[in-house]
């Protein structure tokens, strides 16, 4: 009987271990559709409702109204976006000065009318109800 039980267990250990080592591409994967959609709000300058689609703690950090300015002030200059392409993609629990929870941070090499060469930080994380939302973003 206890070698049954020590199986189920180390059963259930090695069963844990694979769904943890499958997380990070999954949830990468996830979260760059997530990040997309995001963006895609950004470039219609839909702003007002990228905020509303970010997530909670995203919302706490900035109001609306804050938000909507200080994006179309950065975003604005730019013009339209021409291409955006995925070069790099890292599922971390931690970050710093953010608690802790499930985040994937993107960076994407993004071109625009007037800025050909941007690299574009977007940082989604599962949010309350399980769905991956974006928490930060940042261009430079």
């Amino acid at each position: 009987m206890k070698t049954r039980h020590i199986i189920v267990i180390s059963f259930l250990i090695f069963m844990t271990a694979a769904g943890l080592s499958q997380a990070g591409p999954a949830a990468e994967k996830t979260a760059v559709k997530a990040a997309e959609a995001w963006l895609a709000l950004i470039d219609g300058s839909k702003y007002g409702e990228s905020w509303t689609e970010a997530a909670v703690l995203f919302k706490n950090a900035v109001t609306k109204d804050q938000w909507s300015g200080q994006v179309k002030e950065v975003r604005e200059p730019l013009g339209r976006m021409l291409k955006r392409t995925v070069v790099s993609k890292q599922y971390t629990k931690t970050l710093s000065g953010a608690p802790d929870g499930e985040y994937v941070v993107i960076q994407f090499d993004t071109s625009f009318e007037n800025k050909k060469n941007a690299t574009e930080t977007v940082t989604p994380m599962l949010d309350k109800g399980g769905k991956w939302r974006v928490s930060g973003y940042y261009i430079r």
